[in-house]
This record gives C-alpha cells, structure tokens and sequence, in this order.
C-alpha cells in the first residue's frame, strides 16, 4: 500500500472502527497527521502569529480518523480495540502501544474479520 491510498482509506473510513487494518494503512496515517500537523504550525505562526487556533482545528478534524485507524490496526494484531486505552498510562503505556502497532497482523481471517489486502 502506498501512502495516498493509505490516506484515502483513513479518509473512507473515517469513523469506522470496524474491520482492519494493516501497519502500512496505520504508519502512513501516523506520517499524514504529522506533516499535516507541521503545515497548521506553519500556517498558525504566518497568519495568526502563535495562537495555535488553525493546529486545534486540524488536530480536531484528525482524531476520529487517528483513533478509528488505530482501532482497526489492534483488531489487525487480534486485540480489542480497548487497548487504545493505554495511551492513557503515562510513557509506559505509548511504548507498549507502538510494540503493539508495529508488530505483524495475523495471518488469515481473525475474530475482526478477514486480512486486509
């Protein structure tokens, strides 16, 4: 999968927490919302000096796709999507995630569903 179709399947499905979804789908997003995010930096210190109003908006219109792509990258490992939850646990938590997001999906069809393409 390359990096436009990756985006535009995060944008396809942009609440769909079902399904799943594969570590190139999950780190080409990852990769899309940090340069979005440079840009409304950019952006926010050009016009609006250093509000960080136009970041917030961004930030705003990039959660539900973030937090649904992650979702379906957990189901793609054979987890539940509850997981997501231990970002919640201060550094430990985000390290365990990133071992868990960057670890292979299963192979063939799962509890989520069959793999993804």
């Amino acid at each position: 999968m390359n990096f436009t179709t990756a985006i535009a399947i995060c944008f396809q499905k942009y609440v769909d927490f079902t399904g799943r979804a594969i570590r190139s789908e999950y780190w080409y997003w990852v990769l899309f919302n940090v340069l979005a995010l440079i840009v409304a930096n950019i952006i926010d210190l050009i016009i609006f000096g250093s509000s960080g109003v136009f970041s917030a908006i961004v930030s705003l219109g990039l959660l539900l796709p973030s937090l649904a792509v992650a979702v379906r990258r957990l189901h793609d490992t054979d987890r539940s999507g509850w997981w997501i939850l231990l970002a919640l646990v201060p550094l430990v938590g985000d390290v365990i995630l990133i071992v868990m997001m960057c670890q292979r999906g299963t192979a063939g069809p799962n509890q989520f569903g069959p793999e993804p393409a």
